[in-house]
């Protein structure tokens, strides 16, 4: 039944790859905990005071609030799942709560490192080069996610329009506009592409084949290494800083909300905080009684 859900997220909700895993591994550490524990090889058999009692393991062993949450995400998918295929008569994840757990800011570069990068640091004109600031500006230029840049092809630019097709969470598709000087970069870094090389994939590997998750992280930490000293340098920081320059530039949070393609706007919120913050230290800075 793990793998029947599975294939419920894969074609059915279209839920990307990461998140299958994700699930894969919390319903694969369920099962085997069943079956030291109880002697019990079918998840579909477990009693709630089972699933209370892998939760309490966990807080244990010291898994973190934000990671257990996760997995009480993964347990409710997965016996929502068959009780709509009416494979069990009742719901044993019911009786799971959510863990309080502290919010974190999220983490951003600031605004002259992100100059510095783009002006101080020379890309080579070359195809490696052009490759890697053509990364590097659609992250920060458009906010879009690690998985939305690998799976965007050559048709979903529009140049002429300053815009990008994003094909999101879920399949759902939006259209996020793109900055002059990333029309301009996309164009160059088009014509320096193989003509042999498959044109349907925009972001390629030096041997011309499509990009990989760890290809992109392993870039993007080479380049914000050298202007930050963030001790997070994913693809997933530069949607941050993305966002947070919007909000502190003045856009309008629904708008950032429907640029980054979240679903509510409570995923969004989180970047006002970075804000406020920014604001008690101009505060402290400036105000005689701070």
């Amino acid at each position: 039944m793990i793998e029947a859900f599975l294939e419920s997220l894969r074609f059915e909700k279209r839920s990307s790859t990461h998140t299958v895993t994700s699930y894969k591994t919390d319903l694969e550490q369920f099962r085997k905990y069943l079956l030291f524990q109880y002697e019990i090889d079918k998840p579909e058999t477990a009693q709630p005071p089972m699933l209370r009692s892998w939760i309490v393991s966990l807080k244990d062993e010291g898994l973190k609030p934000v990671s257990i949450n996760r997995k009480i995400a993964s347990l409710r998918s997965f016996y929502g799942f068959l009780r709509r295929r009416k494979q069990i008569p009742l719901d044993p994840s019911k009786i799971l709560s959510a863990l309080k757990a502290q919010k974190k800011l999220p983490a951003f570069v600031e605004e002259k490192s992100m100059e510095s990068l783009f002006d101080a640091i020379g890309f080579s004109d070359d195809f490696e080069g052009l490759r890697d600031q053509t990364i590097m500006e659609l992250l920060y230029g458009s906010g879009i996610r690690l998985s939305e840049l690998l799976s965007l092809k050559t048709s979903d630019l529009d140049l002429p329009g300053r815009t990008i097709r994003v094909t999101g969470k879920r399949a759902k598709e939006r259209i996020v506009p793109i900055p002059v000087t990333l029309v301009q970069l996309l164009l160059k870094y088009i014509a320096q592409r193989s003509p042999e090389e498959d044109t349907k994939i925009l972001i390629l590997t030096d041997s011309g084949k499509p990009a990989y998750p760890v290809f992109i992280q392993r870039t993007v930490k080479k380049y914000l290494s050298a202007v930050t000293t963030l001790s997070q340098k994913s693809p997933h920081v530069l949607r941050h800083t993305y966002a947070t320059h919007l909000l502190n530039r003045g856009a309008d949070l629904n708008a950032i909300k429907e640029l980054l393609g979240h679903v509510n706007l409570a995923a969004t919120q989180i970047y006002t905080h970075n804000s406020i913050e920014k604001l008690k230290k101009s505060h402290q800075q400036a105000h005689p009684k701070a």
